[in-house]
């Protein structure tokens, strides 16, 4: 049977998408063009045509990653509810689940930029993005006067700070800490940045 023919973007996202599978599968600095290439059953000259070098490939694959949650996440900020909610939604998303599917391929790009400049690049521009929207929503709180913050920019920093630690603690040492405390510290640091009633002991 004959192979359907693609546009250039449906390549593109075809490659990018099987580009993600095999950093989560092999790591960033072990994937291969020809991975990729033999996942999807192409040639490696045809990746090279799309993406010159393994670099460009392995920044766009993480962009196009990234691309997705970033939807996600304005979607749940755009939502018609308070501002409170719609933070508490995207706080508990950002969180990490307990098989960190999606973290563990964050954590290889922050790895992998520590030494490559491009990866580094896009990884900063997006980790921008999640903290400018997020600081967008705790300004509209305070607007409002659902609540009180006299820095949104560095409470989205701190929050984001928290959640980026606590889900390298549940991705690289599985069994450390359960979500549902690690979703009370979330709560309790929210209560303390945006000056909210305490709320009642943390859950085990």
């Amino acid at each position: 049977m004959a192979r359907v023919r693609l546009s250039v973007a449906e390549r593109r996202a075809e490659l990018l998408a099987a580009t993600v599978e095999q950093i989560e599968v092999r790591g960033v600095a072990a994937v291969r063009i020809a991975d990729v290439a033999a996942a999807l059953g192409v040639s490696n000259a045809l990746v090279l045509y799309h993406f010159s070098t393994k670099e460009k490939l392995v920044a766009a694959a993480f962009t196009h990653a990234a691309e997705g949650d970033l939807a996600h996440l304005r979607a749940l900020l755009s939502r018609r509810t308070t501002a409170l909610r719609r933070l508490r939604a995207a706080v508990r998303w950002y969180a990490p689940t307990g098989q960190a599917k999606g973290w563990r391929l964050w954590i290889e790009g922050w790895s992998a930029a520590l030494r490559e400049p491009t990866l580094r690049t896009v990884t900063r521009e997006l980790d921008q993005q999640w903290k400018a929207a997020l600081t967008e929503v705790i300004g509209e709180g305070v607007a409002a006067g659902e609540f009180s913050c006299p820095d949104p920019r560095n409470t989205a920093l701190r929050l984001t700070a928290l959640l980026d630690g606590l889900a390298v603690q549940m991705t690289a040492y599985e069994g450390t800490l359960s979500r549902s405390r690690m979703l009370a510290w979330v709560d309790e640091a929210l209560t303390r940045e945006l000056s909210l009633p305490a709320a009642g002991p943390p859950a085990g």
